[in-house]
């Protein structure tokens, strides 16, 4: 053997003993590499904050499931009517995810005639034209249920579809068409 192949023998000898050891290091050194729950959480004044312990005394969980990254909720808190109409309601939407909470204020009418909701996806405003009393779908549960939770308070975070007689009661017909129109751009 040449001194030149002991010498690549002893080498790899060597980097076999500290590989893992440099793996380990360059894990530590790469924490964007390996996602982290303490990355969602947020630091003031040398403490952290997960989202879940900064949730709102009145959260009204409307739904709440689990992935691999972790915990996701939606919820509702802090309904107002709108001094200016007495159909309208303002209600906060939280969405809670392992990387932090996103926040949005909805506008809601809870007339029979014509309930909606007025939410924002990005920079485009939605208007959705709801059925109180109608089919309830996957596709439209959530908002039926930030509608309900709105409207009518005391039915927050009970199932929709089982609010059908209910809404009768109210003068909802049920025999509505839902529809939504998407506004693009700022509409202010």
């Amino acid at each position: 053997m040449s001194a030149h192949a002991g010498k690549q023998v002893a080498c790899a000898e060597l980097m076999g003993r500290h590989l893992p050891l440099l793996a380990l290091a360059a894990a530590l050194a790469l924490p964007s590499a390996f996602p982290s729950h303490a990355l969602a959480e947020e630091e003031r004044d040398g403490v952290f904050y997960k989202p879940s312990e900064q949730r709102p005394a009145d959260l009204v969980v409307l739904r709440e499931w689990s992935t691999i990254q972790g915990g996701h909720l939606i919820g509702v808190h802090g309904m107002k009517p709108d001094p200016n109409d007495p159909v309208a309601r303002t209600i906060v939407v939280w969405v809670e995810s392992p990387t932090g909470v996103q926040l949005a204020v909805d506008t809601l009418r809870c007339s029979p005639a014509a309930p909606m909701r007025l939410t924002k996806q990005g920079n485009r405003l939605l208007i959705k034209e709801l059925n109180p009393g109608g089919p309830v779908t996957e596709a439209n549960s959530l908002d039926h249920k930030i509608w309900w939770a709105a409207c009518h308070p005391e039915q927050a975070g009970k199932n929709p579809a089982s609010l059908a007689a209910l809404a009768k009661q109210l003068g909802y017909s049920g025999a509505l068409i839902e529809q939504q129109q998407v506004l693009p751009g700022n509409p202010r």
